[in-house]
């Protein structure tokens, strides 16, 4: 998260056109392109770009900075959800942006769309509720007001250092954080250290509610054995906003053909799924056929043969009906 004072950077977008380079080429190289990531990347950037036809629908940035003094106050949810999808300038939207990009691709992957995108809401409200419940209990315990209460703060950051902390909780190997070495599994509270210390105007508790979310996360995966219910309630979702699409596929869709022997089809509807028996030589057939297969009399309407001369075909000896059935079929 950035901290601010109240009123929004100017968008000079000189870095953006670097950040839609290296996500298009980074999507092209996928075989599956993970659609919840590329909306994620998608909103951030419009969010920070403002569009004309959709800046009198979108919050100013002052209306959704993130203050634990005046969201408790005023009750205000939305400056408790929209402050992690806005961004101060073009270093800070790219810097969160590439950052997504590459944890995003990695998690949905690996999830699945809706897993993922229950996993990011989830994250979303856990970080900005654990950051409220320090900047709280700072004030309560350590009279902590000015520098955290009443901070100011926005982005996504909270939300990354979430997702790091999950994709790299069972890993045992080594990574550079910054230049230095440290065990993969720890790579989040090192970048938390560092960037504190070398990047100015970053939200503390911002960045440590999100490390604190994620470990939250995978406490509470590991200890639920159940569906996620909020994982079903993003494919019910999902389920319902794609079906005009099913329903014009079944618009299109082409009858089935059904190849075999006899008719099918017609003016009257069969029941295929049972065989009919052959008045005339007993034989079973199946529902598809038309005429016998044995003895080659023709089926009624109501699932019985016609003869067009019974007392012939009930003279007819077993050796006589397979002659005939060899002349028929071939075999």
């Amino acid at each position: 998260m950035e901290r601010g004072r109240g009123r929004w950077g100017s968008v000079s977008r000189g870095m953006l056109p670097l950040l839609a380079l290296h996500t298009v080429s980074e999507y092209c190289r996928l075989e599956r392109k993970p659609p919840v990531t590329a909306g994620l990347l998608a909103a951030n950037t419009i969010i920070y770009l403002r569009p004309s036809f959709l800046d009198p629908l979108l919050p100013t940035i002052s209306e959704v900075w993130f203050n634990p003094h005046l969201i408790l106050k005023y009750k205000d949810l939305k400056r408790f959800f929209l402050s992690a999808f806005y961004h101060v300038n073009d270093s800070h939207l790219v810097y969160n942006m590439l950052s997504l990009l590459w944890k995003g691709i990695q998690l949905e992957t690996s999830m699945g769309s809706a897993e993922f995108a229950s996993t990011v809401a989830a994250l979303v409200a856990m970080s900005q509720g654990i950051t409220l419940v320090l900047a709280k209990s700072l004030l309560l315990f350590f009279d902590y007001e000015r520098p955290y209460y009443k901070e100011y703060a926005v982005g996504f950051s909270g939300v990354l250092f979430a997702m790091k902390v999950i994709l790299n909780a069972q890993s045992d190997d080594y990574t550079y954080v910054h230049g230095l070495l440290v065990p993969t599994r720890y790579a989040a509270w090192a970048e938390l250290v560092l960037i504190q210390m070398f990047v100015p105007g970053v939200s503390f508790l911002g960045h440590l509610g999100g490390i604190l979310a994620g470990l939250l996360f995978l406490h509470l995966k590991a200890s639920y054995s159940g569906a996620n219910p909020l994982r079903n309630v993003m494919r019910g979702l999902t389920h319902a906003l794609s079906w005009p699409l099913r329903f014009v596929k079944c618009l299109f869709r082409s009858q089935p053909r059904i190849a075999g022997r006899g008719t099918v089809g017609g003016s009257q509807t069969r029941d295929t799924s049972q065989t009919w028996r052959c008045e005339a030589c007993t034989f079973d057939n199946s529902g598809w056929l038309s005429v016998c297969e044995m003895c080659g009399t023709s089926r009624t309407d109501d699932g019985l043969s016609s003869l067009s001369s019974t007392d012939e075909i009930q003279d007819l000896s077993l050796e006589e009906l397979r002659r005939r059935r060899i002349q028929r079929f071939g075999r």
